[in-house]
C-alpha cells in the first residue's frame, strides 16, 4: 500500500495509521520485555568521541550509524541527501541506510537485543508511540533540542516550527522528532474553479450553496476515503476545534467529564453529517489513493487531506490540474476559532533506548534539521519540514498555497493529542468516523460514543493518563 507522510502527532496520516494495528502492537516482544531491556545499559554501546561545537553528542570516528527510513509517500531520497550532509562533518563515520514499510515487524524484535540506532517510526506497521514511551523503550531527545543547529546559529529548539516540540513531548519529555510539517485542509483544482467561475468556500454554508452548481457540472461535490477512519476523522476534529474552540479540544484530550458535550461540538459534527445526508459524497468504497485519483479525475470537486497529496499522486497528476489548498470550512458565526489552521509536525523519528550509537543517531537528526537538509526535503517531497523556512526556496504552486495558508494562520494551530495518548481512543474515533460518514451514525450518536469511550478510559486505573495545557 502506498503511504503518506505523517504530520502533527496524530494529525499526520502515517502517525495515525499505526492505530489500525493498535491492538497487540507490542506483541513481539511483549511490552514488559521491552521495558526490561530498555532500562538496562546496552553492552554494545559505541564509545564516545570528543564533544565540540560540530560534534555536540560526541560521535566517535570509525563508528557506524544504522538508520531505518519508512519507504512511503515521502520516499527515501531525502535521507540519502541527509547522509551526504552528515558526512561533511563526520567523514570517518559509516552511515547505513535501510528502508522498509514493515517498521514494527522488522525493527521491534531488535529492541530487546541490538536495535537500529535511528528509526523512522511510521506507516501502517508503525510501533505505538505511547507504549514505547511508557515502557522506556526510546530515548528522551531533549538534548537534541538544546544542541546548536547544524550551522551553529542558535539551538535546534529555536529553529523548529510551532507545535513540533509540543507534539513530540510525552509526560514532559521530548521523545519523538516529527520531521514532516503537514498542513491539512480542502483541496481543489483552481484552474477548474477559474474556468467555472466558482469561489472556493470558506464556510459550510458556502459549500452547500456551491454544491448544486458542482453537481450540475457532472461532478460530486466531495469525495472521501471511506475505508480508513483516520481520514474523515481529520475533517471532524478540525471542524470541532474551529467551532468549539481550543479549550474544548484540550478538555477532550485531558478526558475531562462531558468534554465531548461542550458548546460547538454538536454543531461541528452536524455540519459534516449534512454532507452525508444531502448525498454530496461521490458514491463508492475508496481507499486513500482511489479517492485522491477520483479527485484528480474531476469526479469530485473537493477532497480533504494533508500536503503530502501532490507527492503521493505525482505520477497521475494531470499537467493542467492546479492543485490548491484552502482552509477547512467554518461552521457558523458562533465559531470560537474560525481562522485556526490544522497544521503541525509528524513523521516520527525515534532513538531506541538500547541504540548502540545513540550519539550518531542524534547527530543524524541534527543534519536532517540543517538548512540544507530541510530545504532538500521540501524540494524533493513538495512538503514542508519542521525546520523553519524549509519551503522558502521551493517554486511549487501547490506548496505555495500551503505556505500562504500558514503565513496567515494565527498563533494557535489545531492540534489533537488523544489519538497519540490512548490507542483504544484512537481506534474508536476512527471506527465512529467511518460510521458517521457511511450514514450509519448520527452526529449525536457520534458524540455519545466518543464520550462513552473517554469515560471508560478515564475510569480505567490501569491506563496511564497524560495531559496537555496548551
Amino acid at each position: 500500500m502506498s503511504n503518506s507522510p505523517d504530520t502533527p502527532s496524530d494529525l499526520s496520516r502515517r502517525n495515525v495509521l499505526r492505530a489500525a494495528a493498535a491492538a497487540g502492537l507490542m506483541a513481539v516482544p511483549a511490552a514488559g520485555a521491552l521495558a526490561g531491556c530498555a532500562s538496562s545499559t546496552p553492552s554494545s554501546s559505541t564509545a564516545g568521541g570528543a564533544k565540540g561545537a560540530d560534534n555536540p553528542f560526541g560521535v566517535a570516528d570509525s563508528s557506524t550509524v544504522n538508520v531505518v527510513v519508512f519507504d512511503g509517500g515521502l520516499g527515501t531520497e531525502y535521507a540519502e541527501k541527509d547522509k551526504g550532509i552528515f558526512t561533511t562533518k563526520h567523514g570517518k563515520v559509516t552511515v547505513n541506510l535501510g528502508k522498509t514499510q514493515k517498521i514494527k515487524t522488522e525493527e521491534q524484535p531488535k529492541f530487546s537485543t541490538t536495535p537500529s540506532d535511528l528509526i523512522n517510526n511510521s506507516g501502517a506497521d508503525a510501533m505505538s508511540t505511547d507504549v514505547l514511551v511508557n515502557e522506556n523503550a526510546i530515548l528522551d531527545l531533549t538534548d537534541l533540542l538544546d544542541a546548536p543547529t547544524w550551522e551553529g546559529s542558535g539551538t535546534v529548539r529555536d529553529s523548529l516550527l510551532p507545535g513540533t516540540v509540543n507534539d513530540g513531548t510525552y509526560n514532559g519529555k521530548f521523545y519523538t522528532l516529527k520531521y514532516a510539517y503537514t498542513v491539512w485542509g480542502m483541496w481543489y483544482d483552481a484552474a477548474l474553479f477559474e474556468q467555472k467561475g466558482w469561489q472556493a468556500p470558506k464556510t459550510f454554508d458556502d459549500f452547500f450553496a456551491l454544491a448544486p452548481k458542482i453537481q450540475a457540472a457532472g461532478m460530486a461535490p466531495f469525495v472521501v476515503d471511506n475505508k480508513h477512519g483516520y481520514y474523515p476523522r481529520w475533517h471532524i476534529l478540525a471542524t470541532i476545534w474551529k467551532s468549539a474552540g481550543k479549550q474544548a479540544a484540550i478538555d477532550i484530550d485531558n478526558l475531562k467529564p462531558n468534554a465531548w458535550k461542550a458548546d460547538g461540538v454538536l454543531a461541528a459534527v452536524s455540519a459534516i453529517e449534512k454532507i452525508v445526508k444531502d448525498k454530496l459524497i461521490l458514491p463508492g468504497f475508496f481507499d486513500h489513493t482511489q479517492s485522491q485519483q477520483a479527485h484528480l479525475d474531476h469526479k469530485a470537486a473537493f477532497i480533504q487531506l494533508g500536503t503530502w497529496y501532490k507527492n503521493e499522486m505525482a505520477k497521475t497528476l494531470p499537467a493542467n490540474f492546479k492543485l490548491t489548498l484552502s482552509d477547512y470550512w467554518s461552521v457558523s458565526s458562533a465559531d470560537k476559532a474560525p481562522n485556526d489552521v490544522f497544521a503541525g509536525a509528524g513523521e516520527d523519528w525515534v532513538v531506541p533506548a538500547k541504540a548502540p550509537n545513540a550519539a550518531g543517531a542524534k547527530e543524524f537528526l541534527r543534519a536532517m534539521l540543517s538548512v540544507e537538509g530541510a530545504g532538500q526535503f521540501a524540494s524533493l517531497t513538495d512538503s514542508l519540514s519542521s525546520r523553519k523556512g524549509s519551503g522558502d526556496k521551493v517554486s511549487d504552486e501547490t506548496l505555495a498555497s500551503a505556505n500562504t495558508l500558514m503565513k496567515n494562520a494565527p498563533k494557535d494551530l489545531i492540534s489533537w493529542r488523544f489519538p497519540d495518548y490512548y490507542a483504544d481512543f484512537d481506534k474508536e474515533s476512527q471506527n465512529q468516523s467511518e460510521e458517521l460518514m457511511a450514514g450509519r451514525l448520527t452526529a449525536q450518536g457520534f458524540i455519545d460514543k466518543m464520550q462513552a469511550m473517554a469515560d471508560k478510559i478515564a475510569a480505567d486505573s490501569s491506563v496511564k493518563k497524560q495531559t496537555r495545557s496548551s
